[in-house]
């Protein structure tokens, strides 16, 4: 699958094999002939996590795990593997399916339904999926072909089972036109009007002669075996090429080699403890741009108290402005020292707080809805923007702990505190990050209230750790910098256990309560 050479097809009568990626065994049709890719063992890629066990495959291991199904399944039926890989994906990759359809329905049905024609049906004395029309006639006799209407010797035209015949050079730029243009690959149907039966392998590898063509068409195979086996899915990093295979499909978390982590069942950023069917809603719902215009996208807030125009440039949320010394929230806009105390509310939206000053009748509900939506995008952003800031803290914090190790004399194993509250730290903010996607969706009870009052604790918690991080390490807090430090992130672990564990409770218990927005 990388090399342009790895797909080119014998043109005469396809029994001789080329040094390919993507052909037919000479003495078989029934088998795919790969280059063998040794399977994945314990090499880069493979992990568990929690017993979830799954791989990360690359190209060539992909189009290996292509192959090994088509030969699993042609163990059983033996038909030809063009046919094979077709009908396995029409029931997407669900050999259990596909067996249990085959041998338990009408064949005929089943073939008619994947747009092949059956291939037990034997056309002339070699069984093939594709019809050679040059082996059933005269190969020097006149041609005449119904697309272009010029005339050609028979051994330069190509016809499939289904009996439509077309000269060589009409296939090479149908088939050319539907991969480059349409992107065609599994679904490239037979040029003759009002005909389903689709073009196999063979036929494309044999008619197609450019190696761009060729090597796009192995990527649309591939990418349709991805995207329709539920085992399967891409990373949706982007630029990766790797997928995650896994067992058995599950909300959980998978870790590309590229180092991005998202979830297996709907390949959003791992969103625990928030569900997938709510966070796609809240991903739809923070794109459609009716709601967030001008807020989502702002950088820049005024000073609650001079109005001075202030930009974040930090994950900490603690600010202080240049000119009036004023320490507030970025958040809130609340005054800091408000935040470690029993007045702390910066996590918690304040039903009819929107009509202070106004009659609440006079509140239309659409405004009301759309300010209780800011609320928690907001924070849901804030939250995200940090993390990202928070992300880059591992540059910083290796020079600090390079710095400790040679000016402080402190043995690299014991400066590795610091790379662990980063860790400690980003976790906290991902997850602070879901809960108030959790919380956008949660009604009011006495379990939300219990809820708000954890998510408290871990964002004053979280706020105070990336503070201490952000601060310059000197000769005379070393010592004291990292006490505070590793006391905060092991309390940050155990507050985000809190929050994460009551939510899991709340699930299996069905104690959550969701309005319908």
């Amino acid at each position: 699958m990388d090399s342009e050479d790895d797909c080119i097809y014998d043109e005469e009568d396809q029994e001789e094999e080329e040094d390919n990626n993507f052909a037919y065994n000479s003495e078989d049709d029934d088998v795919y002939d790969l280059d063998p890719v040794e399977p994945a063992s314990n090499a880069e890629g493979d992990t568990e996590t929690d017993e979830f066990a799954y791989e990360v495959l690359n190209a060539e291991q992909l189009t290996q795990c292509m192959v090994d199904a088509v030969r699993e399944v042609n163990e059983v039926v033996e038909i030809p593997a063009t046919a094979t890989r077709i009908l396995l994906n029409h029931f997407k990759w669900d050999k259990e399916k596909l067996l249990g359809k085959y041998y338990d329905g009408d064949q005929d049905e089943l073939f008619r339904e994947a747009h092949i024609v059956n291939p037990y049906k034997k056309l002339g004395t070699r069984w093939s999926y594709t019809r050679s029309t040059s082996h059933d006639q005269d190969r020097s006799a006149s041609f005449t072909c119904e697309v272009c209407y010029l005339d050609t010797s028979m051994k330069s035209v190509t016809g499939l089972a289904c009996g439509h015949t077309f000269c060589n050079c009409c296939w090479s730029t149908y088939l050319t036109t539907k991969i480059m243009d349409d992107g065609c690959g599994q679904t490239i149907a037979c040029q003759a009007h009002d005909c389903a039966i689709l073009v196999d392998d063979l036929t494309v590898m044999k008619l197609v002669s450019d190696p761009k063509v060729k090597l796009k068409y192995q990527h649309l195979i591939s990418n349709t075996f991805v995207e329709c086996n539920r085992l399967l899915r891409w990373c949706p990093q982007p630029g990766c090429q790797y997928a995650i295979r896994v067992s058995f499909p599950d909300c959980r978390a998978v870790s590309c080699t590229c180092s991005h982590v998202f979830c297996f069942a709907c390949g959003e950023n791992w969103h625990d403890p928030v569900k997938c069917k709510m966070i796609g809603k809240w991903v739809k719902k923070c794109s459609d741009d009716s709601e967030t215009c001008n807020w989502i996208s702002t950088n820049t807030k005024d000073c609650p108290k001079c109005q001075a125009n202030i930009e974040k440039n930090g994950g900490c949320n603690h600010m202080t402005c240049k000119k009036c010394k004023n320490d507030f929230c970025w958040v809130c806009l609340g005054p800091w020292s408000e935040h470690n105390s029993a007045y702390y509310k910066c996590n918690r939206f304040e039903e009819g707080e929107e009509d202070t000053g106004r009659d609440a009748s006079s509140v239309s509900k659409g405004r009301a809805a759309l300010k209780h939506y800011l609320f928690y995008c907001d924070r849901y952003t804030n939250h995200m923007k940090s993390l990202k800031f928070e992300n880059k803290l591992y540059v910083t914090v290796h020079s600090k702990m390079e710095e400790m190790q040679n000016q402080h004399c402190i043995p690299w194993i014991e400066v590795q505190f610091l790379k662990k509250a980063v860790d400690v730290l980003c976790m906290c903010r991902q997850t602070l990050m879901n809960t108030y996607v959790f919380a956008y969706y949660l009604k009011k009870n006495n379990q939300s209230i219990i809820f708000e009052d954890n998510q408290k604790d871990l964002e004053a918690a979280t706020e105070q750790l990336s503070e201490y991080l952000e601060k310059d390490i000197t000769d005379d807090a070393v010592v004291d910098i990292k006490q505070k430090v590793q006391d905060k992130y092991n309390y940050c672990e155990s507050r985000r256990n809190v929050v994460m564990g009551h939510v899991h409770e709340g699930y299996s218990q069905d104690f959550w309560e969701y309005s319908s927005r």
